[in-house]
């Protein structure tokens, strides 16, 4: 089946705030925070080719630059709801070091006092996920779920409805591309689904591959009415060797999104 069937198909959505990211620039790296990144992502790996991949979309600014870490031939981690970035490289340094992805969860949070306020989505190469969802979230940050399935684990909060998660987790499946496109095809189809369900601020894609310092494609969109359908166009455009045979990835753009529901909480 293609992947641009029922409005399109995408990888992982996020939803952080901005005040965050301004404490950063002016004081490096804070402590755990307690802003919410209400958001929907997907992170998953290509065992055959040690490639790696994150999406997000959210109504927080600049989501695709704090929720998803990835690392080539290790795996990746998403933080998200009470989201701590600087957990990113200490989690994929764990994996790299052979720790197993619930192990790498549960020493993050082991004294954590916010626990359960925190989603945390962990996954490495071979495959293995695991997550780690906010139980205590307040009223305004449902629905919250997560999903994982072969070589991919989606999850997301203050989401429209299940919908959200379900969609991404069949698109990731049916789309026939390369990693990028599958999560861009994931991403598109949680949006479709409702998404964040305060709106459609913010989106971001992030691929490492073996043999490619950092991050071998990344493409945002910090703030926009419309994030994640302008992160499709701006994808189509993309000349890259992370893209694949993907119909929805090529140009000339076609817009996935032209009956969605506006967002609304559930």
């Amino acid at each position: 089946m293609n992947a641009i069937r029922s409005c399109g198909i995408v990888i992982a959505v996020v939803l952080v705030v901005h005040p965050i990211m301004m404490h950063e620039q002016a004081h490096g790296e804070p402590e755990n925070r307690q802003e919410i990144t209400a958001t929907f992502s997907i992170v998953a790996v290509d065992p055959d080719t040690g490639s790696v991949g994150m999406a997000v979309a959210s109504k927080y600014p600049a989501v695709g630059r704090v929720v998803g870490y990835v690392r080539a031939g290790v795996g990746g981690i998403c933080t998200q709801h009470h989201h701590v970035p600087k957990w990113g490289e200490p989690a994929l340094d764990a994996l790299a070091s052979g720790k197993a992805p619930e192990q790498v969860i549960a020493d993050l949070l082991k004294n954590d006092p916010d626990r359960e306020l925190r989603q945390l989505a962990v996954i490495d190469m071979t495959g293995r996920a695991a997550v780690h969802n906010p139980t205590q979230a307040p009223e305004r940050s449902r629905y919250w779920s997560a999903m994982t399935g072969r070589f991919y684990c989606c999850q997301g909060n203050t989401l429209t409805g299940r919908e959200v998660i379900t969609e991404m987790a069949r698109a990731y499946e049916e789309t026939k591309g390369s990693l990028a496109d599958r999560l861009m095809a994931a991403l598109i189809a949680g949006d479709c689904a409702g998404g964040d369900h305060r709106g459609r601020l913010a989106a971001g894609i992030r691929v490492a591959k073996v043999g490619h310092d950092g991050y071998w494609l990344e493409s945002y969109i910090d703030k926009s009415d419309d994030a994640v359908v302008d992160l499709a166009k701006q994808y189509a455009e993309l000349r890259h060797d992370a893209k694949g045979d993907w119909p929805g990835g090529k140009l000339p753009f076609t817009r996935p999104s032209l009956n969605r529901p506006a967002p609304k909480a559930p």
